[in-house]
């Protein structure tokens, strides 16, 4: 396991031990910081995991990090002719930048949604950290996964509350 995802593991760990997860607070760039709810909490920074695990352009499949930027995914898609079906918003400002995560929490894909679809229908699998530090698969890297609960669709839009 990498060293950031552990000292991740370990901050929800300890929080969930001092039955106080709702201390923390997951945050990317913080780009969307200025939607939503008030920010409470103490910042679980998600940047260290960062970096595109799989990307087999062939079959139209990346595998991303959270922590990842998401105009450096845009990029490395666009340096093999490719793109997001959908547009999701960067918000970039006042230093902060847009990641893969943050893309997923919000759930927002821009004009094109309404012809293309939503991140969620784009989101085969997912990695997540629960409130029990317990590290947690749903999905695959195909359509066609129908074993169990559609968990990835569910957490595009969910703000990390889940």
């Amino acid at each position: 396991m990498e060293p950031a995802l552990s000292q991740i593991i370990e901050r929800v760990r300890a929080a969930s031990q001092a039955a106080t997860p709702q201390a923390l607070r997951i945050q990317g760039g913080g780009s969307k910081d200025f939607l939503g709810l008030e920010l409470r909490g103490e910042a679980l920074d998600v940047r260290p995991l960062q970096g595109i695990v799989e990307y087999e352009p062939s079959e139209l499949v990346v595998t991303v990090r959270a922590g990842t930027p998401l105009a450096a995914l845009e990029q490395v898609l666009a340096e093999r002719g490719q793109a997001l079906a959908f547009e999701p918003p960067h918000f970039a400002r006042q230093g902060r930048q847009a990641t893969v995560g943050g893309m997923v929490a919000a759930g927002l894909s821009g004009p094109a949604r309404a012809s293309v679809g939503a991140v969620r229908d784009y989101v085969l699998g997912i990695e997540i950290l629960n409130g029990k530090a317990e590290l947690l698969r749903f999905g695959g890297q195909v359509m066609k996964n129908v074993a169990g609960y559609d968990v990835s669709r569910l957490m595009a839009g969910s703000w990390g509350t889940l």
